[in-house]
């Protein structure tokens, strides 16, 4: 995930002075805030003075055309363009750069769709507007969710209440860049904060409840959903490599993987009247309780010598309640 610094944040260096910080620790993306104030592309310029660093431009403003000749004369890599301040205004192009909406936690994300086709990227504003240090509201975990299923060409950025836990979480989800302010400058070396940010986590103030994969975005078969036909189709439709068995109760009996099927198949490749599901099933799936903190699944993850890409999610009577997926991490960043 691209780590886009909010410079703004910080008013303790000059300009230069903490871009070139910025590059020396390899920041992706230098974001600047603009609300209809011209002076920041004077700031832009001295930027470009001293860094190569693509510039990450948060336009709000319900004007936004008479900012463009100079977004563009400036080569400004990406420009978000602010849903709730731009009245009637609707954008159909003009801007080299890439575009983004940026829309906050209350705004759903149906606004997108008869735009979308112009913009390149959608920003979540995860805090107040405004709120420097906020804490980040976890209704965007799901609207994460909802824009992928529905926009699945459109990147994910987003900007407010990013820390070293919820960073984790936005990488497992395949965000695609976290504008992060308050994080880095605040309190700690910006080496440190860095690597929190990208590798680590940090005191847990999430639980898997709140970003994981629910039942109605999970592949499940009941008991009377058994045929060979039922598990390829459940695979095939959420292209997640499995699905999960439950009984009547909705409490879990097991998994089936592409592994397992793949195996089954091939035991039985010359007799394939033979094949049967209830030999395909793992019917002691590793696990994680909906109410574990994010800290606490890290540390529960590390003691396994295999690399593990999704865990059923189930509460303490063992119904199951969703899945977290680790497709978009690498092994080693747990």
């Amino acid at each position: 995930m691209k780590i886009s610094a909010s410079v703004y944040s910080s008013n303790e260096r000059s300009l230069p002075e903490l871009v070139e910080d910025l590059d020396q620790h390899g920041i992706d993306y230098i974001h600047i805030d603009c609300r209809d104030d011209e002076s920041v592309f004077e700031d832009i310029r001295t930027i470009r003075q001293h860094s190569r660093t693509p510039i990450d431009l948060h336009l709000i403003t319900d004007a936004p055309e008479q900012y463009f000749d100079v977004i563009n004369s400036l080569n400004i890599e990406l420009v978000t363009l602010q849903h709730e301040s731009l009245g009637g205004y609707v954008y159909q192009g003009g801007l080299t750069s890439k575009v983004g909406l940026g829309i906050i936690s209350d705004t759903e994300i149906d606004v997108f769709e008869p735009i979308a086709e112009h913009y390149d990227f959608v920003l979540m504003m995860a805090t107040v507007p405004g709120q420097s240090g906020g804490s980040f509201d976890k209704i965007n975990f799901r609207k994460i969710r909802q824009f992928k299923k529905a926009f699945p060409g459109k990147q994910i950025h987003v900007d407010g209440g990013v820390n070293g836990e919820v960073s984790f979480i936005l990488r497992n989800m395949g965000v695609h860049a976290a504008v992060v302010g308050s994080y880095l400058f605040k309190n700690r070396p910006l080496g440190a904060a860095l690597l929190d940010l990208r590798t680590h986590d940090i005191e847990s103030h999430y639980v898997v409840n709140d970003f994981m994969r629910h039942r109605e975005e999970t592949p499940i078969l009941g008991r009377t959903e058994r045929g060979l036909k039922d598990v390829l189709e459940r695979i095939e439709t959420y292209k997640l490599g499995f699905t999960i068995l439950e009984d009547e109760e909705q409490q879990l009996e097991g998994i089936i993987s592409n592994a397992d099927l793949r195996r089954e198949l091939l035991r039985n490749v010359e007799h394939p009247d033979r094949i049967q599901v209830s030999a395909m099933i793992n019917r002691e799936p590793i696990t994680i309780q909906s109410n574990t903190t994010v800290s606490d699944m890290l540390m529960y993850l590390k003691q396994f010598d295999f690399p593990i890409n999704y865990l059923p999610v189930v509460d303490e009577e063992k119904h199951v309640r969703g899945v977290v997926s680790f497709l978009n991490l690498v092994k080693g960043e747990l």
